[in-house]
């Protein structure tokens, strides 16, 4: 029996890993589970074995429906911090063993006690076992698309899925939905509550929000697709392209016909819906060579301005790299530029680059596009030497010096040695002349060195005339042998030559790039490396004020070394980087190699001054970000935790002042007390808003000055009875006393005392203990509660954070931040630790008043025991 991919189902037990089927939505409500139940119930009418480890309906009567007629497995019910939760049951699943398993919701994070911490953990475990399984998630939970979706949304995601996840699976079906049809469904009250209709499509489900939305998952889809297709273009060894879809490569050189390259390739890719742009830049293997970094760094900012994609390839034949890339990617089409050389170099040189791709290129278009530069190359190269003045003086003194050395010493021996070895010693010469001088000092060495060999040892000797022809010929090989080796030499020279350069010089630039796009290497830094490099007395970064670039319109944005420039006509060297941006360079003239390597510099300062403004401009938001987030805290606050006494209080007072009502002394008692804690409690939380604000504003007014905290300690549990009944408290009769604020300190005792007493045991009260340490002061508040897990601890101290707490009832979660506050605005500090036993320890730091002549005052005495 074959199922509906045309598998054979052989059952569970007699293959390996199990398939897995994904179908992927672009927002909640598109109907991803309600098509994951319908392909469950074709596979049970084919005879498979479909089980539903995990399907949520929430409520809608539709998806509710396919439930019925399939098996579920009960779900495992776990307790966690008091409430219990429903998840999938693995050990369950596992141990049913079905064909095929329905799990919704691939990304959700189980609560934690359970064996994994994400579903997908779990289906990986059944997919391990041998089951199949059909699951279902939403675009916006892809780890590499979550920022993505945060920015466009607003919403931030935090059950996520690896993208390895999804792409590895055998199948993933796109379920889609139209905005309007979805916003239809939403008004309907097919996907949410009519309580959360209005707020979801003024928000989340907005029109622009679910467009953006589904054209992140069609486009991942077709990723994927893609890579599918690849897969199997590989796999079958198929080498042509095909044109699934318009694919363009353009092929760049880093000249300055590179902008009108992309433009054009950019309009050709655009014709086609879908059609991608991929830029490519043949580099040679040995790293030698002349492309400007600046520029190519340029078009390559181009590239990706008008969507395409940058690539970077090495191969010395540039016409098959440029083919090889272009049927790896499996492009269409292939953009290249008309050949700059004149039409000498062309007749010398042979077919240029453009033709011999079009030889090769099969079924891929070529593009040949004109530009302004064409044909303005140099007629034929010329020899660029690589020796030193110095090297190449050292080389005519020695080809001066050798040649008469060794004929003087070569006449001695004219008896033992022939003319072989003769013209051998004066090639060897003649080499030496070329490795210390290069190749005209050579060519000098050779030509006196045949005529050496012409009138003192070829007979007739004396005569610059030869009598054998044999003799001529081994003259004339002498000759060219030592040319053609001394050129060799001088090739090979000038290639070590560059080699080394370019290699001093990629090193240098990629440690810089790397550094600088890390963010590790600051303006200043840059610009000293700069100096340094280049042996310049400064280095200043000019920026314009004025379009115009008017007089006094510079200002210096950073400098090092001296004298710094002010302007750009001061500077030896001047590199343009910017519309507004100039790196001047004060010391020497650069030659043209050096500037080419100066232009990158001057992209990397323009980008290290990029980060650092924004780094200044993210500091400067950043306390406006904290108060936003503060005032909107606050609202909630405002809206939700402040009715409950609010709401409670109005009701008792409401009720006292019915004239229908007669109540007796004892409820009105009751009515009463119920105002004035309701009342309690509203001044309570208004007080902790309004301390929190003014921390918040740097404006709250602190007196610190010598105390005992004893004395401290004592005010703050009596403002806690009758509930610090039973508190024990432990403070050393010699303890120093305290430099701080008595009424600030007091708030947080009362803060921290009040959250251990509403977690701690019956019958285990908290205990508060004093020690001295050092210079510091530590009042140590310990309870026997369930304590707090290490990574939620920073979290505790965050404003409107209540961890563990089931309602919100028990106030809007300022207790612990206030108290931190206040603690570190009077010097101190206050951290939280385990009890050893179990429980949380929250210890007060505070200075101490000691010195010279300092005694503990009377009243300072052990206190211990039961309040």
């Amino acid at each position: 029996m074959t199922d509906k991919d045309g598998r054979l189902d052989t059952g569970a037990g007699h293959r390996g890993r199990g398939h897995l089927r994904i179908y992927l939505g672009s927002a909640a409500g598109v109907g991803k589970t309600y098509a994951m139940l319908g392909e469950g119930h074709r596979r049970a009418e084919r005879g498979a074995d479909v089980v539903v480890a995990f399907a949520e309906s929430y409520g809608r009567p539709h998806t509710s429906a396919l439930l019925e007629g399939l098996e579920i497995i009960p779900r495992a019910r776990l307790e966690y911090r008091g409430a219990t939760f429903e998840e999938m049951d693995l050990d369950a699943v596992l141990a049913r063993r079905p064909e095929i398993a329905l799990v919704d919701e691939l990304a959700h994070t189980n609560v934690p006690g359970s064996r994994n911490e994400k579903r997908w953990q779990d289906v990986e475990e059944i997919l391990d076992a041998g089951i199949d399984v059909i699951s279902t998630v939403n675009v916006q939970h892809l780890e590499s698309l979550n920022d993505v979706v945060e920015k466009i949304t607003g919403v931030p995601q935090r059950e996520t899925v690896p993208d390895a996840i999804v792409r590895a699976a055998d199948q993933v079906e796109l379920v889609d939905m139209t905005p309007e049809a979805l916003r239809r469904r939403m008004a309907h009250g097919n996907i949410y509550p009519p309580e959360k209709i209005d707020a979801a499509l003024t928000n989340y489900f907005r029109s622009g929000n679910l467009a953006a939305l589904r054209e992140l998952a069609l486009l991942w889809l077709a990723d994927k697709v893609d890579e599918g297709l690849q897969r199997y273009r590989t796999e079958h060894k198929i080498q042509g392209a095909w044109e699934a879809r318009e694919r363009v490569v353009v092929a760049l050189t880093g000249g300055p016909e590179g902008k009108t390259l992309i433009r054009r390739a950019a309009r050709i890719a655009a014709r086609s819906a879908g059609g991608d742009l991929l830029a490519v830049h043949v580099t040679k293997s040995d790293g030698l060579t002349g492309t400007d970094p600046a520029s190519l760094a340029a078009q390559r900012r181009l590239v990706e301005s008008v969507g395409g994609t940058y690539h970077q390839v090495v191969g010395d034949d540039i016409p098959e790299a440029l083919l090889t890339f272009a049927r790896a990617e499996n492009a269409t089409q292939l953009v290249l530029g008309a050949s700059r050389r004149s039409w000498l170099a062309a007749m010398v040189t042979g077919p240029g680059i453009g033709s011999r791709t079009i030889r090769g290129s099969g079924d891929i278009d070529v593009h040949i596009v004109t530009h302004a530069q064409m044909g303005r190359g140099r007629g034929l190269p010329r020899p660029h030497g690589a020796i030193t003045p110095r090297r190449q003086v050292a080389g005519y003194v020695l080809a001066a010096a050798l040649s008469p050395a060794l004929t003087l010493a070569l006449t001695g021996l004219r008896n033992n040695l022939n003319l072989t070895s003769d013209v051998l010693l004066f090639l060897t010469a003649v080499i030496l002349v070329a490795l210390v001088g290069g190749f005209v000092p050579a060519v000098l060495a050779a030509i006196v060195g045949s005529l050496l060999l012409n009138y003192y040892f070829i007979p007739p000797i004396h005569l610059l005339t030869i009598a054998q022809a044999n003799n001529a010929l081994a003259l004339a090989v002498f000759v060219a042998v030592a040319l053609l080796v001394s050129r060799v030499v001088d090739i090979a020279a000038r290639r070590t030559t560059q080699a080394a350069r370019a290699n001093a010089e990629s090193e240098l630039l990629t440690a810089t790039a790397g550094s600088v796009l890390r963010g590790q290497q600051g303006l200043s830094a840059l610009l000293d490396q700069v100096r340094e490099a280049f042996g310049m007395d400064s280095v200043t970064l000019l920026e314009c004020t004025s379009p115009s670039n008017a007089a006094g319109r510079w200002q210096v944005v950073a400098s090092r070394g001296e004298p710094a420039v002010t302007r750009p006509e001061e500077a030896d060297v001047e590199v343009p980087v910017a519309d507004s941006l100039t790196l001047a360079l004060r010391g020497r003239p650069l030659p043209a190699a050096d500037r080419r390597v100066l232009a990158a510099f001057a992209s990397y300062a323009a980008v290290a001054l990029d980060q650092q403004r924004l780094a200044a401009e993210a500091e400067a938001a950043r306390p406006i970000a904290a108060a936003d987030r503060m005032r909107t805290a606050l609202l909630a606050a405002v809206s939700h935790d402040l009715r409950t006494p609010l709401a409670s209080a109005k009701a008792a007072v409401t009720s006292l002042r019915s004239p229908d009502v007669n109540w007796d002394a004892e409820d009105h008692d009751e009515l009463l007390a119920t105002a004035d804690e309701s009342l309690d409690r509203l001044a309570h939380l208004v007080d902790n808003l309004l301390d929190m604000s003014r921390l918040q504003a740097g404006a709250l007014s602190l007196f610190p000055r010598p105390a005992g905290l004893e004395e401290i300690v004592s005010r703050a549990l009596d403002t806690l009875e009758p509930a610090a009944q039973g508190v024990t408290v432990d403070i050393p009769e010699s303890l120093p006393e305290i430099n701080a604020d008595p009424a600030i300190l007091e708030r947080v005792i009362v803060n921290l005392t009040e959250n251990a007493l509403r977690y701690s045991p019956p019958g285990q009260p908290p205990l508060l203990a004093a020690s001295a340490l050092g210079d510091r002061v530590e009042l140590r508040v310990v309870d026997r509660g369930p304590g707090i897990p290490e990574q939620d601890r920073d979290r505790m101290f965050v404003p409107f954070q209540r961890l563990g707490d089931t309602d919100n009832t028990t106030g809007v979660g300022l207790g612990l931040a206030l108290s931190r506050g206040l603690t570190e605005a009077m010097g101190g500090t206050l951290t939280a630790d385990d009890t050893p036993g179990g429980g949380l320890t929250m210890t007060v730091s505070v200075p101490a008043v000691t010195g010279p002549g300092y005694e503990p005052e009377p009243g300072q005495r052990e206190r211990a025991g039961e309040r």
